[in-house]
């Protein structure tokens, strides 16, 4: 068997990997579940083993297990962001449907977390991949302008308001110790800079959830298997996932009455 042959046969075997492996829809199926972990440690979790608390340590090791496990959804969902910007028609649309999915979900968000339909001292997650897309157009603007140290420079001071905006909003802030806003931005910047080296990307993404409490690492790894296909064929499929966050709060928001 000549080189040739060889090259056909590892070219053939990676496209039928990659045929096999997690498209886009299958992602977003991943994540919305990851997701609903999150809302249910704060509202189904409490009926069902009662108020997390010191003296009842079974409710809280299942909101606690729930809430972290939760976390894996964050480098898909950041990666999903990436890839919208890659591939979408109009970058302002797409930033649109971001925010206006940040602010539906934001009343029933607050009921959750603080108790009140609104609370201006903590804002939902969906800021975060907000506030990554606005810095990632921004930082390949700046890319597609400017060169050297001036480039490096302005991406630099970008990236550092970016992570002020979701540390004083206080965005996406989970267990006091998870910054999920500050880490959206942070795996949507190492999706950008290396999606040329793919193993490194994914390498470089997998230490970075590692650090952070773990989980994120298991959702990178989820991200290794994808296919970069669709994975749905019909329009309306991807309003679903859209509409499927700011739901799922608003149950659980109706739960806690």
């Amino acid at each position: 068997m000549n080189d040739i042959e060889m090259a056909k046969i590892r070219r053939e075997s990676g496209e039928t990997r990659r045929r096999r492996g997690l498209s886009v829809f299958r992602l977003k199926v991943i994540g919305a579940v990851f997701m609903a972990l999150s809302v249910a440690s704060t509202t189904v979790i409490p009926l069902i083993f009662g108020a997390p608390a010191a003296d009842n340590m079974t409710g809280l090791t299942a909101a606690v297990v729930c809430e972290v496990a939760s976390w894996c959804a964050v480098p898909i969902y950041s990666w999903l962001v990436y890839n919208g910007w890659k591939h979408t028609r109009s970058r302002m649309r797409y930033a649109g449907r971001l925010f206006v999915v940040a602010m539906l979900a934001g009343l029933p968000y607050d009921k959750i977390m603080t108790g009140h339909w609104f609370d201006a001292h903590t804002h939902n997650p969906v800021w975060g991949l907000f506030f990554a897309y606005v810095v990632l157009v921004a930082v390949d603007w700046i890319a597609r302008h400017y060169a050297g140290f001036v480039r490096w420079v302005m991406t630099v001071a970008l990236i550092l308001a970016g992570v002020l905006w979701n540390v004083m909003l206080q965005i996406g802030v989970s267990q006091r110790v998870m910054y999920t806003g500050v880490l959206a931005l942070a795996f949507v910047l190492v999706f950008y800079f290396l999606s040329a080296h793919e193993n490194t990307m994914m390498f470089t993404a997998g230490l970075l959830g590692a650090v952070m409490c773990i989980t994120p690492g298991i959702g990178v790894a989820f991200l290794h298997y994808r296919n970069d296909r669709l994975g749905y064929e019909r329009p309306w499929a991807k309003w679903v996932f859209y509409a499927l966050y700011p739901a799922m709060l608003l149950l659980g928001a109706l739960l806690t009455l």
